[in-house]
């Protein structure tokens, strides 16, 4: 019994952030989950009009990628590594949940396969980076850092950043034009 509820640990915080924010979304904020954000057709339809300039936007993603990571792993280093690993497994499903709702609500299956363009490809990238530093985080002292985590983990996240500024806008907007 405790192997099984040591396995299940991380999956369940993500689980347990992804349903609250399901019910934060459906309760506490549905009105403005439905009315505002990516999923209403004004900002669809910007989206598809709109030229993103690469070089500004990978200076943007550097900012929101980069910074939330390295603050993660200084909190994490200042011994609050469980913590951390917690937090964001909760913070991400959160921010799953209430985005899912968003998603459903205002396009229905569409707008599941919205997000799931929004996040590809970058996410086959920062999925495995996240993983290995929550992982360690998370299982410290029994697991242990090294050169080749770090190599990794930065090769994984710039490759996610490259392949966001550069892949995901055409796909997102390709996708967009085929659902009007």
């Amino acid at each position: 019994m405790e192997f099984y509820r040591k396995k299940y640990q991380l999956p369940m915080l993500y689980l347990i952030g992804f349903g609250t924010g399901i019910l934060y979304a459906n309760f506490i904020a549905k009105n403005y989950v439905t009315m505002t954000g990516i999923f209403h057709e004004y900002f669809l339809n910007q989206y598809t009009q709109v030229k993103i300039i690469n070089e500004d936007y990978l200076w943007y993603l550097l900012r929101w990628r980069v910074m939330p990571l390295a603050l993660a792993v200084c909190v994490a280093n200042l011994g609050f590594r469980r913590l951390t690993a917690a937090g964001i497994l909760l913070w991400t499903g959160f921010a799953a949940g209430i985005l899912s709702v968003a998603a459903v609500l205002r396009m229905g299956l569409c707008g599941m396969l919205l997000c799931i363009a929004g996040i590809f490809p970058q996410y086959i990238f920062y999925v495995p980076a996240y993983l290995l530093l929550i992982r360690y985080y998370y299982r410290y002292p029994q697991s242990e850092w090294n050169g080749t985590k770090t190599g990794f983990t930065v090769m994984m996240i710039v490759a996610g950043i490259l392949s966001e500024v550069y892949l995901n806008p055409g796909i997102v907007r390709w996708f967009v034009k085929a659902l009007t």
